[in-house]
């Protein structure tokens, strides 16, 4: 993926880190899915006061695209931080990393987990969840 693309994904999920609705962590997320046929699905965390029916933004946007019928990724962004302050990567919590595995493909499916447009780092899904467990398991 190209630095041009990678920053584009960047700067998308760095706008969702303001729909973000976390009144009781105030850890802001936010995702940029990109489709493999060019669509970005975008995504931010909703808290709940019971805790458990709360989503990521990872999920939020995987969700989002599944529902539109697109099941075929090549990329996701991740930024996060307290109050919508990105000093540190937020990197995919083990649910996220396991719907990702559902649908991407370990080896290529690119993770870009970032700060800002110029401090950020590239991951494989294989890399961030080795062994995983998907549908290849069940064939």
């Amino acid at each position: 993926m190209e630095k041009k693309q990678i920053q584009e994904l960047i700067k998308t999920a760095l706008e969702q880190l303001d729909y973000s609705y976390v009144p009781y962590s105030h850890f802001h997320v936010g995702a940029a899915l990109l489709a493999k046929n060019g669509t970005v699905y975008k995504g931010c965390n909703i808290e709940n006061a019971a805790y458990t029916p709360s989503n990521c933004a990872e999920r939020t946007a995987f969700f989002k695209a599944v529902s539109e019928g697109i099941k075929e990724f090549s990329a996701i962004c991740v930024v996060g931080g307290i109050d919508g302050k990105t000093t540190e990567y937020a990197p995919p919590c083990g649910v996220c990393r396991q719907v990702m595995m559902e649908f991407c493909d370990p080896e290529t499916f690119q993770i870009i987990l970032a700060t800002d447009t110029e401090h950020y780092q590239v991951f494989h899904l294989k890399e961030l969840l080795p062994l995983g467990f998907g549908p290849g398991n069940l064939a």
